[in-house]
């Protein structure tokens, strides 16, 4: 599967258009582990990134219980988000060059993220993305499901108008090039954000990923040759 000149190139924001992946593994660690969860960070990072926070919620508190003999706190996920929220306000940026790389794509666009609605859009705007894709940015909020289902990159679609098809996903997570791969679309791995590790691209690749993108200058490259 190739797409020489797709209709539309649609984005995970985590990890992808902002780095804010890396502050979220780190904030989520080391909460984790002060009620006793511990993970190896690369199996940590292929089984919950690119998920809904409720799926996310979900499989902590089975590993909870399984671990501790008690439920995750009813209050992690609250907590969880003000210090990822604090971190990102102190840190957060762009992940290198995704602006310009953006800006220079004539071919239409949008954002499709497992994030929080609110939270999505603030991270956007910390990062200097959100008036590049604005209206077109969808969270997995919007239709009840987060990934891997493909349902946020197929509404992201539908809005856009496009078959998805003919759409190129760019995708950070296992989660999320399972998700874009269900929805039909070609999909980029992509290894630029500041989380990934060796084991990344391999990750992303036995999950169905289509080509490897490194950073957003080759994928500026590539976006040229659409034509």
């Amino acid at each position: 599967m190739s797409l020489t000149s797709p209709a539309a190139v649609i984005f995970d924001a985590d990890g992808v258009l902002v780095d804010s992946e890396i502050l979220a593994v780190e904030v989520e660690i080391v909460m984790l582990a002060e009620l006793g969860l511990t993970y190896e960070p690369a199996e940590y990072r292929r089984r919950f990134l690119g998920l809904h926070d409720h799926d996310f919620r979900d499989a902590l508190d089975i590993d909870c219980r399984a671990t501790t003999g008690r439920p995750l706190p009813s209050d992690f996920l609250h907590r969880t988000h003000a210090r990822r929220l604090a971190a990102c306000k102190e840190r957060l940026t762009e992940v290198a060059g995704a602006a310009a790389a953006i800006g220079a794509l004539t071919k239409q666009k949008a954002v499709a993220s497992s994030s929080p609605t609110a939270f999505l859009c603030e991270k956007l705007a910390l990062g200097g993305l959100l008036d590049l894709f604005d209206p077109h940015v969808y969270s997995a909020d919007m239709v009840g499901r987060g990934k891997p289902d493909p349902a946020v990159f197929l509404h992201a679609a539908e809005n856009l108008r496009v078959d998805p098809a003919a759409c190129v996903a760019i995708e950070d997570s296992v989660n999320g090039v399972l998700s874009a791969k269900a929805a039909g679309m070609e999909v980029w791995g992509f290894c630029g954000g500041g989380h990934m590790d060796a084991d990344a691209a391999r990750r992303l690749i036995d999950a169905g990923a289509h080509r490897m993108v490194a950073d957003w200058a080759q994928a500026r490259g590539l976006f040229a040759a659409f034509g």
